[in-house]
């Protein structure tokens, strides 16, 4: 198996609740496992990201200003994650980055300046499954009440309870184990923590992905794709 450089998360089900639509910052909610997954990959010194569908925006439902703020609300509860690209087309726009198509996963990569191979991708349906493969990446379903049940037999065999859990299994880690570098073995964790690894405070100076970063602003997009990532204030 390829070793694993980077999580790509899918965003609505998966890291927060789904809210159609969602324009409003004040309405993220984390789900069970988000926070933690987002941490293990980071502790592991591994890239992290995400990768979403925004059809509001191409369907006159939603601006770009909103859903960057929404994610930056998501980014801020999960302690920030390297790159944020979702993809601003409604479904009949035939653009290369609508997951199940793969623009996604290959603008993250590249941003990430890791092979996408390399990519893990974990999303709750069936699209997110697809991108990664037609990527060439990993991909877990973490099944939702909403996911379909065809999709849950598809794909139970690469399939995951939560996000920790899938990013545990991928790292080849069991539940409860404590792994170094990580919250549990009393390594210094958020502000004031120095271990200069990617996404560490003592990093976040130069990458981004960090709270103490600034504020989240436009990257010029990948295909068909729009990206945004922190930028020192």
């Amino acid at each position: 198996m390829t070793t694993v450089s980077a999580v790509l998360f899918d965003r609505d089900g998966t890291l927060v609740a789904d809210v159609p639509y969602n324009g409003d910052p004040g309405r993220v909610r984390l789900l069970p496992g988000a926070a933690e997954a987002v941490a293990l990959a980071r502790s592991q010194g591994l890239a992290t990201g995400v990768v979403s569908n925004q059809s509001g925006i191409g369907r006159g439902l939603l601006t770009v200003e909103q859903v960057r703020a929404v994610d930056a609300r998501a980014d801020a509860l999960l302690g920030g994650l390297d790159v944020w690209v979702f993809c601003p087309h409604a479904p009949d726009a035939g653009c290369g980055c609508r997951k199940p198509r793969p623009g996604l996963i290959h603008t993250a990569a590249e941003r990430l300046g890791v092979p996408a191979a390399a990519c893990l991708v974990i999303g709750d349906i069936a699209a997110d499954v697809l991108a990664a493969r037609a990527a060439g990446a990993q991909g877990v379903l973490v099944p939702n009440a909403a996911t379909a049940p065809a999709e849950v037999r598809r794909f139970a065999g690469r399939s995951a309870p939560d996000p920790l859990t899938a990013v545990r299994t991928a790292l080849g880690l069991t539940a409860g184990e404590v792994i170094p570098g990580s919250a549990g073995d009393g390594t210094p964790r958020g502000p004031g923590a120095a271990d200069g690894r990617p996404g560490s405070p003592a990093a976040k100076d130069v990458a981004p992905g960090s709270p103490s970063t600034g504020n989240v602003v436009p990257v010029s997009p990948g295909p068909g794709g729009v990206t945004v990532r922190r930028s020192p204030s």
